[in-house]
């Protein structure tokens, strides 16, 4: 049903809306989750809040009537079959991606799909401006609406406006290759506030600031030229819904399915997981080749040991993914080709998404989580398998180049581009005693317990709300100097706003 409310004080905007508008073959209409850590992370905090979410629908041609769900408003933005080709497939996914993940695959850069940016970002900000009570907050979320806070302030100066990074924030060296570098970091300085998730994304933001518009800064401030406006930069890393997952985790019905894939799987002594978007990011190609020698090492072997692979599909139109796809696929076959036997396969590939109660089981199924992309902003399934054994089991095998990392430090660390280190973690993993694995689950629980979703938006809010009363930076000149950046990176625990 349409909301009676025109205005609201709290309007998140996201590329996507929470909730997917299905159509069925009779014409009926329903409502589905949308996937997605964004939506995961946001969800909870958003029913919480008397607020309006801002994002397209996920269907081309003119935006749906504006509804409401789970006392959420949201409000669709039409996006055409161009717009999804040019904007997102393209100009996000296809030039600012790469380019944000240290280049693994070539960026592209077309002029077309910068302009389509410009004006599905326009539209985003036109949105939320009408939706916005005088005085509102305003938190736009990554990368693909990094214009938004410029547009929104040209047409709401009266508005708060926050930004939070959900990928990482690249070192001026590579983000310098963009041809509409300036552009994007004037759009950024919009806000008023800008979250990132580790204080080295933060860093790189000001330094880029620095050095391609020559802006004044000091520690995390940057004054904003041809202004009195000084904006804040600094790392509050996202997290999960602890005690609501941890409830989901708990409840009998999962937990017999968790021992009902374990059984369906031969009951393997050993079952490895890995959960991953079908990215080039992930790392999935870097572990299978450490599973694979294992296999060939044998130092595991079907069906003691086996490994899931869960690949959501993603981003299927865009060259780069259909390439990823074909080669994991082949790989894959060649391993089970190999080292399969009958009725044991070793590696079970399952290309789908599924609901939060099957991954919650698989969660508590799996004796070791491999988390090992080449680069990730946080990745939240680290947080999600933790959150799921409350039991103590299982252990995480996690990447260094992860935001997750900073936090989870207890974990199997691994470099996934060091096969052989990578291999180690596995094993090590698998053979460290059960009371230490129960020792470490136990400090990885307890730091996402403290650090859970709602804790970090009351974090980010706080932020928002003071960082227009922050001082200009003529009167920070005599503050104290900046920590050691090395020094700084180096701390597993991430520097977070008050």
């Amino acid at each position: 049903m349409p909301s009676e409310r025109s205005t609201y004080d709290l309007v998140i905007a996201a590329n996507r809306l929470p909730v997917d508008r299905v159509t069925a073959d009779d014409g009926t209409v329903e409502i589905r989750r949308s996937p997605g850590g964004l939506v995961t992370a946001m969800e909870s905090v958003m029913r919480d809040h008397d607020g309006a979410w801002v994002g397209w629908a996920g269907e081309t041609g003119d935006a749906p009537e504006p509804f409401d769900d789970g006392g959420i408003h949201l409000h669709p933005v039409g996006l055409s079959a161009e717009d999804v080709a040019f904007y997102y497939e393209g100009f996000s996914n296809d030039t600012l991606w790469p380019i944000y993940h240290d280049v693994i695959v070539p960026a592209s850069f077309h002029r077309d799909w910068w302009q389509a940016y410009q004006r599905v970002n326009q539209r985003f900000a036109e949105a939320v401006a009408a939706l916005a009570a005088p005085g509102a907050t305003v938190w736009v979320h990554d990368y693909q609406l990094q214009l938004v806070p410029a547009m929104l302030r040209r047409l709401r100066p009266d508005v708060r406006i926050g930004w939070f990074d959900h990928i990482p924030f690249p070192p001026v060296e590579l983000f310098a290759q963009l041809p509409w570098r300036s552009q994007l970091l004037e759009g950024l300085l919009g806000a008023d506030f800008l979250g990132f998730q580790r204080q080295a994304d933060a860093r790189n933001f000001v330094r880029a600031c620095r050095q391609l518009l020559q802006a004044r800064t000091k520690r995390d401030l940057v004054h904003v030229e041809g202004s009195s406006r000084t904006v804040r930069a600094a790392a509050i890393p996202i997290s999960v819904d602890f005690k609501g997952l941890e409830r989901l985790a708990k409840q009998p019905e999962v937990m017999a399915r968790s021992a009902q894939i374990r059984e369906s799987l031969g009951n393997p002594k050993v079952l490895m997981l890995g959960v991953d978007r079908l990215d080039y990011t992930k790392g999935i190609r870097h572990r299978l080749k450490a599973y694979e020698e294992l296999l060939v090492e044998g130092r595991f072997s079907p069906p003691d040991v086996t490994l899931v692979q869960v690949a959501t599909p993603s981003r299927e139109r865009v060259g780069a993914y259909r390439t990823l796809r074909g080669e994991i696929e082949q790989t894959v076959g060649r391993i089970n080709g190999e080292y399969s036997r009958i009725g044991a396969p070793a590696v079970h590939y399952l290309h789908h998404s599924y609901p939060r109660e099957e991954m919650a089981a698989l969660f508590q199924a799996a004796d070791v989580m491999l988390v090992t992309p080449l680069r990730d902003g946080m990745n939240l399934v680290a947080k999600e398998y933790v959150t799921c054994r409350h039991d103590l089991g299982g252990a995480l095998v996690l990447s260094e180049f992860t935001g997750a990392w900073h936090e989870l430090h207890q974990a199997f660390a691994c470099n996934p581009h060091d096969i052989e280190g990578l291999k180690q973690a596995m094993v090590r993993a698998v053979n460290t005693p059960a009371k230490d694995r129960q020792r470490i689950m136990q400090a990885l629980r307890r730091r996402v317990s403290d650090h859970d979703v709602q804790r970090w938006a009351a974090r980010y809010l706080a932020a928002l709300r003071s960082a227009p009363d922050r001082p200009r930076l003529e009167q920070v000149a005599d503050a104290p100097a900046a920590p050691d950046p090395q020094a700084a990176e180096a701390s597993p625990d991430p520097v977070v706003a008050p």
